[in-house]
């Protein structure tokens, strides 16, 4: 049973540095961080960053992006399930649009490698009660609300 559900999605950051000489071959190194932060009208805000480098030349290869996804979710639901269904919805996305960057850049499409999180210890961190800007759902843009 699915407990949240996608609402919209943005790509917040992009860096991709390209330098690579011809014919040299790399050694990718991949390195992911993804963190949920909940809100009022049972909403949260999930954020995932990837981070692919050449592992011996790191200054010369690297792709940072961080989408964010927003989510409504089932009252009740357990956060340490929320994370990790938020997660499986907004990798997808992620893998996608670096496959594309890469692709559209002239070099062979980096497909990153997904990591199964339920299997993963997950710390959570709780937001205070008392938070003045809680994340908003009016930031996204949903590109598949017809209204």
């Amino acid at each position: 049973m699915e407990n949240a559900m996608l609402q919209g999605i943005k790509i917040t950051n992009v860096e991709f540095t390209n330098n690579i000489k011809a014919q040299k071959k790399i050694e990718l190194g991949f390195g992911y961080s993804y963190n949920v932060k909940y809100s009022a009208q049972n909403t949260c805000i999930g954020e995932f960053t990837a981070k692919i480098k050449d592992k011996s030349a790191p200054g010369e290869f690297f792709i940072n992006v961080t989408a964010t996804g927003v989510f409504r979710f089932t009252e009740g639901a357990k956060k340490e399930i929320l994370h990790v269904e938020t997660y499986n919805d907004l990798f997808p996305h992620v893998r996608a649009f670096v496959t594309t960057l890469t692709s559209n850049a002239g070099i062979p499409p980096i497909i990153i490698p997904f990591i199964d999180i339920s299997k993963k210890e997950i710390y959570r961190f709780e937001m205070g009660k008392d938070n003045k800007n809680p994340p908003s759902v009016d930031d996204f843009i949903n590109p598949y609300d017809n209204q």
